[in-house]
Parts: structure tokens; C-alpha cells; sequence
């Protein structure tokens, strides 16, 4: 471990820790902050003696560097909640503060924080988020296919494109998710690290800073204290505790990368299948049509079960979802007619 380095990491902290005090001022959660940024500058003096006793030179003040001051801007003007994930990365504790859990009880991940619609990592998750990856594929690559044949009427055209979209729209969206979830335990991992250096250096620190986040949480402070201790007494149970409360993730929720790109890709695929359905077994004039129909009926289906997670009706649901994309359709349709023209 450096000990210029994590000098540097409590000092960024305690500097955000202010920055979210003031932006709580009048609030259970500004006694929340000041306390860790004090907490926070008692543990960079424990790295300023280990650097000193190694010999190396302490700077005189801590400067904020550019990504500091980004991540102060934008929590200005976003506000904390909205920022939670990107505070987590910067070594910002207290971020279980925003969600509505009870003390000592199980963290939604940060990724679900920033609402990732396509990823679904347990129970009812994922079957929402193929109906979200079936709907884009759909609706994309049927409006591909209705572009492409409003400007060229070819079925082995509008073949072509369909297949060249599917397979395009699939890869892209695997990458998406590949980089999503690879970054959230990459980011994961590092903090994690931090936690566990942290806890073997100095484990009463850590222990009152827990203990601060269930006071703010509305737990008694003899209470959150003693049930801090009990849950950092225990090294592994105190970094799995440390990880939830402290950062907000959940450690059991954060998947799979090759598994989150390959989910992506076939909820995709299959979506975009559809409407490409009847130019892969006939190339007469009334695929445009068959597909077409396909189509709509694929999208009231996608509306109506959609209305499962909505809790609307699933026949209100269907509808909505047809009219949007028959407008899509139309419109690229539309506009495909119109450049078919334009270029013939």
C-alpha cells in the first residue's frame, strides 16, 4: 500500500465530505458528513506518520485535481442521490444513506442506482430485462427493414440489411453490457481493496464510521455503535458489511460480464429476429406485409407484458407499445421513401 496514495484518498474524501455536508446543511445527513470528513482527516494523519516514517515528503495542503472538482460540480448540481455510484467510486462512504433499507440488511448493487434497464441479476429482474432487450431489437431492426424497403422494395435488400442490423444492434448491445458490468466490478474490486487495507490498519475508525451511518440511518448511537463493533469484530463479515453500507453495493449482485454480454446479445437477437422472419423463407412481395404483422403482434405482446412490471393494463400496455412503434416504422418508412426517390 502507498502511503502517499491512500494520504491522498482520505484527503479527496474528507474534501467531499464537506462539499456534501453544505450541500445537506439542515439535515440529519450534514452531521453524517461532517463527521466522516473529520474521520476522514484523522485517518490521513495515521498515512501522513507511516509516509514521514518511510521517508517521503508530505505536500503542505491537499489540492482537489480535475476529476474531484467534476465530481463536486455535478453533485451540486444533481444532488447526492443522483451522483451515488460515482461518489462510491471516489472513496465517499454513507452512500446507503439514500436508499431505504434498514441497518444491517442486504444493499441494491450501484448499478441499479443508475437504473440500468437492461440488466437483470436475480428473480424477476431478468425476465423484465428480456422483454426490454426483445422490445429494442425489435424495434429497431423493424424499422430498419421498413426504411430500407420504403427506399428499395428488393426483398434480397431489405434481407440483407435486416441480418446486417440484427447482428450489428446484437454486438453492440453484448459490448454495452460487457463494459457496464466489467467497469462495476473493476470498480468493486478497487474499493473493496481500499476497504480491506483500511480495515487491517485501523478497524476502531472503521467501526465508528459505521457506526455513523446507522445513527444517520435513525438507529440510537449506543446502539448503532455496539452493533458497528459487533459486525467489524469479524474480519470478513466486517468487510462485507463495510461494502454494503459503506459503499452500497451488494457483493452477491454484481454478475457476470461474459454473462451479462451474452444475455444482451440473445434477448436482442431474438427481438430482431422477428421481423426477419418471413424474408429468411420467401422473397415475394407480401414478406413486407407478413413481417409487418409479425411485427405488431410482437409489440402488443412486448406491451402487455410489460404492464406485468407497470402494474397498468395489459391490453392499455399492448396499445401503447404498438402505437409507438407504428410510428416509428412509419416514420422511417417515410423517410426512406423519401431518400429512395431523392437518390433514384
Amino acid at each position: 500500500m502507498n502511503e502517499l496514495n491512500s494520504w491522498q484518498e482520505e484527503q479527496r474524501s474528507a474534501y467531499l465530505y464537506r462539499v456534501l455536508a453544505e450541500i445537506e446543511k439542515g439535515t440529519p445527513r450534514e452531521r453524517l458528513f461532517s463527521e466522516l470528513a473529520h474521520e476522514a482527516d484523522a485517518q490521513s494523519g495515521i498515512w501522513v506518520d507511516a509516509a514521514r516514517k518511510q521517508g517521503s515528503q508530505v505536500p503542505a495542503a491537499y489540492r482537489p485535481d480535475l476529476r474531484t472538482l467534476i465530481v463536486e460540480r455535478l453533485t451540486r448540481r444533481l444532488g447526492p442521490r443522483h451522483m451515488r455510484s460515482m461518489l462510491a467510486a471516489m472513496k465517499v462512504r454513507g452512500m446507503s444513506v439514500y436508499s431505504r433499507i434498514d441497518p444491517g440488511h442486504s444493499m441494491p448493487d450501484a448499478a441499479t442506482g443508475m437504473e440500468r434497464r437492461h440488466r437483470g441479476l436475480a428473480g424477476g429482474g431478468n425476465l423484465r430485462a428480456a422483454v426490454f432487450g426483445v422490445n429494442d431489437g425489435l424495434v429497431s431492426n423493424a424499422s430498419l427493414i421498413l426504411g430500407v424497403a420504403g427506399a428499395a422494395a428488393e426483398p434480397g435488400i431489405i434481407l440483407l440489411s435486416g441480418v446486417a442490423g440484427l447482428l450489428a444492434g446484437a454486438f453492440s448491445m453484448a459490448a454495452g453490457e460487457y463494459v457496464s458490468v466489467r467497469s462495476q466490478r473493476e470498480m468493486y474490486e478497487y474499493q473493496i481493496g481500499l476497504e480491506r487495507d483500511e480495515l487491517g490498519a485501523y478497524p476502531e475508525e472503521e467501526a465508528k464510521e459505521l457506526a455513523l451511518i446507522y445513527e444517520a440511518r435513525g438507529m440510537p448511537w449506543v446502539e448503532a455503535k455496539r452493533l458497528a463493533d459487533s459486525m467489524i469484530a469479524d474480519p470478513e463479515l466486517g468487510l462485507d458489511t463495510l461494502a454494503r453500507e459503506e459503499l452500497g453495493l451488494n457483493p452477491d449482485e454484481l454478475g457476470s460480464p461474459w454473462g451479462a454480454a451474452t444475455f444482451s446479445f440473445l434477448s436482442f437477437a431474438i427481438g430482431a429476429l422477428i421481423p426477419l422472419i418471413p424474408f429468411l423463407f420467401g422473397k415475394s412481395g407480401s414478406a413486407l406485409y407478413v413481417s409487418i404483422g409479425l411485427t405488431a403482434a410482437a409489440l402488443f405482446a412486448v406491451g402487455s407484458t410489460l404492464s406485468l412490471f407497470t402494474g397498468r393494463g395489459a391490453l392499455r400496455g399492448g396499445a401503447r407499445m404498438l402505437l409507438i412503434g407504428a410510428a416509428a416504422g412509419a416514420l422511417t418508412f417515410g423517410i426512406g421513401n423519401l431518400l429512395g426517390v431523392g437518390l433514384g
